[in-house]
């Protein structure tokens, strides 16, 4: 696996509003996944926005390792994974965050208002790709 920084072509594929799938640790360890919005941001963290009251929320901060892997829109074989920790968490409590997010995905402001919502930022530690996005770090078989 690759460590940062992620290559400008890799970056300009992870800009975009990719189908993802985030994935968390519960308490005994197991993994658990969900599909998710994302931004990939200019500091080269990843934001992820969480109902406040859902359970992956109290994962991260129980244990804030985390995967995320979106897979190019238009070419599902194509796909990046990036394995960090959600390094911050603040509250969202002007809906800015997913806000963002829902004008990346879908061109409108998200449009449940009335439940608190968390901002979470994952700081990438490694990362690997495939197709298009295969990262120099693997192996080639």
């Amino acid at each position: 696996m690759s460590r940062p920084p992620l290559p400008p072509d890799t970056i300009e594929l992870l800009r975009r509003p990719n189908p993802a799938v985030m994935a968390t640790l519960r308490s005994d360890g197991t993994p658990v996944s969900a599909a998710t919005w994302y931004l990939w941001e200019d500091d080269g963290r990843v934001l992820v926005n969480l109902d406040a009251q859902r359970v992956r929320l109290g994962h991260l901060r129980r244990d804030p390792r985390v995967t995320l892997t979106a897979l190019a829109g238009d070419d599902w074989y194509t796909h990046v994974t990036v394995i960090g920790r959600a390094t911050e968490l603040r509250g969202d409590d002007d809906l800015v965050g997913i806000d963002r997010l829902s004008q990346h995905y879908t061109g409108r402001s998200y449009p449940e208002r009335s439940r608190p919502r968390v901002n979470a930022w994952i700081t990438v530690d490694r990362w690997h790709g495939w197709g298009a996005a295969k990262d120099s770090d693997q192996a080639s078989t």
